[in-house]
């Protein structure tokens, strides 16, 4: 599995698998299906509740702890110093391990600065090894790691063919800060499996157009982390270091950019206000 290092040493694998989205009561098996498969870095969060799935996942599986790369994130609601500080210790018990590989503030909304400084404490103890953020802009980002302590490992944004965070992605690799992206399949919008670009050079690498989407991610620093819950596209999303997209093709997918989200609109009022008072506990 190809690695990234991360800004504070700790390695990182270049993909994983997600499990947004993914019922509670089909979590732990295909956790364990990913990892039999070859994962060895699970994505999940205290807002997807499947936690508690993931970790049984993980403790089961045989392997030492230390070869799997969990991330988790905390939600908006948590955001207090002291809410933080329990929310995490929520989810390390949900998760039913010592420690938490990866940490992300979920969004941008909130006092997520109080919750930054909870995490650096968290992370000083030894309780997570690298703390990042989620969907934060470069603006909001670079302001947050200018009035704190610790620098950010990780954003993680949305990010595929039709919003390839261009702009984001130069900065944040002279910040140092490793880019994984979520959604990396748009969510299945915008047709993009039958995107004639998209297949067309699938069909030149005799892969499928998950694989090409991942592969030119990959070949941009992108960390990746795919959602499936099938067997053969678990194997398909792994195998994509078996072959190189040319400059042409990497160029004839820069041509499908947007330059916005066909998921939602992070500058829409509504959107913000929902997200941000969403409530995942009483």
């Amino acid at each position: 599995m190809q690695e990234v290092r991360l800004n504070n040493g700790v390695r990182m694998p270049a993909v994983g698998f997600g499990v947004y989205q993914i019922p509670k009561e089909s979590t732990e098996g295909l956790v364990l299906e990913a990892i039999e498969t070859g994962y060895r870095m699970i994505d999940t969060a205290a807002s997807y509740f499947n936690e508690a799935e993931v970790g049984r996942a993980v403790r089961a599986c045989g392997l030492p702890r230390e070869s799997i790369f969990v991330t988790s994130k905390l939600w908006v609601q948590d955001y207090e110093y002291e809410d933080a500080l329990k929310a995490f210790d929520r989810s390390l018990k949900n998760l039913g391990l010592d420690y938490i590989d990866l940490y992300l503030l979920h969004k941008p909304y909130g006092n997520y600065y109080a919750a930054w400084r909870a995490i650096e404490k968290l992370y000083r103890e030894g309780l997570i090894r690298a703390i990042g953020v989620t969907s934060f802009s470069s603006e909001r980002l670079q302001d947050l790691f200018l009035h704190n302590e610790v620098k950010p490992a990780v954003n993680q944004l949305e990010t595929h063919p039709f919003f390839q965070q261009k702009a984001a992605n130069a900065w944040l690799k002279e910040e140092g800060i490793v880019h994984e992206a979520w959604a990396p399949f748009a969510e299945g919008l915008n047709g993009i499996f039958e995107h004639p670009t998209l297949v067309k050079i699938a069909r030149a690498h005799g892969k499928g157009v998950g694989a090409v989407v991942l592969r030119w991610l990959n070949q941009r620093g992108v960390v990746v982390i795919p959602k499936t819950v099938r067997r053969l596209r678990m194997e398909e999303n792994l195998r994509i270091f078996d072959f190189t997209l040319t400059d042409d093709e990497m160029k004839a997918i820069a041509l499908l950019d947007t330059g916005r989200s066909p998921i939602y609109d992070d500058m829409d009022l509504p959107t913000v206000k929902a997200i941000g008072l969403h409530r995942i506990h009483d």
